[in-house]
């Protein structure tokens, strides 16, 4: 229960990250930010996919980390990044409710 708490907790927060990312003008820092708190939480999320044996989500959750590496950064243009943060942050709400892990789930 705790770790589904946590997990849910870490996406909220880069939910709140991805959509306020749509706004024009903000400065580079931020997505300097944006980049290293979507990399965490979804380097996380596959770590409790392949504990909790739910490997599609490994992936799914790898690919989007893999976009917002912040070590070898992917440059899109404005536009593109926009879209990508929607569609990342779609994807992370629909997954509080989609990837759920049991409730014997134990973190080891």
């Amino acid at each position: 229960m705790i770790a589904n708490k946590n997990k849910n907790i870490a996406i909220v927060i880069s939910v709140m990250l991805l959509f306020l990312a749509m706004i024009e003008g903000l400065p580079y820092g931020f997505f300097t930010l944006l980049r290293l708190v979507v990399f965490g939480t979804t380097v996380y999320l596959p770590w409790l996919a392949y504990k909790s044996e739910r490997h599609a989500w490994i992936w799914l959750f790898g690919f989007i980390a893999l976009v917002f590496n912040p070590l070898l950064p992917l440059y899109l243009c404005r536009d593109l990044w926009v879209v990508a943060d929607f569609l990342v942050a779609v994807f992370l709400i629909v997954s509080i409710f989609a990837f759920k892990l049991p409730k014997e789930f134990k973190m080891k």
